[in-house]
């Protein structure tokens, strides 16, 4: 967990990869939608793509010189649960107004939440859930 918090510590970064996973991949989009410092933003974005959490790739728009968009990597994908349990617990404790966001089932609508699933994908109440210490024989 340390290691992932050196990563995520900071308000920045976890804005920057928020950005992300809304679909806005240019670093001028990402810099005006956050209202951050481009030396920050470069070096979050920097930090997250050295990670192997986003990747660079180019683009170019007409008449305009070749520029780097920002996408999910396999890996950054993988955080999707993280940043959704970190919205939940957000508006269920910090918020004192409705959320402007709420995750749902495409097809159905339904309200979704975060939680543990098990190998036949059951879900699994988090009072049952446990932090073992892992042996070698368990690896």
């Amino acid at each position: 967990m340390a290691m992932t918090a050196r990563l995520f510590g900071d308000r920045w970064t976890l804005l920057v990869l928020r950005e992300v996973f809304y679909g806005v991949t240019c670093f001028g989009d990402i810099r005006a939608d956050l209202g951050i410092p481009p030396a920050t933003l470069e070096k979050r974005l920097s930090a997250l793509v050295e990670a192997g959490v986003l990747e660079r790739a180019p683009y170019k728009l007409e008449s305009e010189r070749t520029r780097a968009a920002y996408h999910l990597s396999a890996a950054g994908i993988g955080l999707l649960p993280m940043v959704l349990a970190m919205k939940e617990w957000g508006d269920a404790v910090l918020r004192h107004d409705t959320p402007p966001t709420r995750l749902v089932d495409a097809r159905t609508g339904a309200r979704l939440r975060v939680g543990l699933i098990d190998p036949q994908g059951k879900a699994v109440p988090f009072e049952r859930a446990e932090l073992r210490p892992v042996r070698d024989a368990d690896a």
